[in-house]
């Protein structure tokens, strides 16, 4: 497997991430999409790690970062979508005008 190949898997994750992030209207699916685009992300960085530097332990910390920083965003932005459903009973985007009270 080469460098090409793994970076434009990692495009086509972070494309249809963006694609989910922008084009949906429900919270979870946002967030699905920026899951992806995150993903695509780590995918590009240990492509780089393991096929350009020779996997020295550096690139292996830092994914183990990322994907931890990945499990830290999801837990806290499905905290906050279950808090905002819970005072507003809103599940779409559209349905929160502010976010004031």
């Amino acid at each position: 497997m080469t460098l090409t190949i793994v970076l434009l898997g990692a495009a086509a994750l972070i494309g249809i991430g963006l694609y989910g992030a922008l084009s949906q209207q429900s919270f979870v699916m946002l967030m699905m999409g920026l899951e992806l685009m995150l993903n695509g992300a780590l995918l590009a960085v240990i492509g780089f790690w393991s096929l350009s530097l020779g996997g020295m332990p550096e690139g292996q910390l830092l994914a183990i970062i990322v994907m931890a920083v990945m499990a830290v965003e999801m837990a806290i932005g499905f905290a906050l979508v279950v808090a905002v459903y819970r005072k507003r009973q809103a599940d779409m985007t559209e349905s929160i005008g502010t976010l004031k009270g």
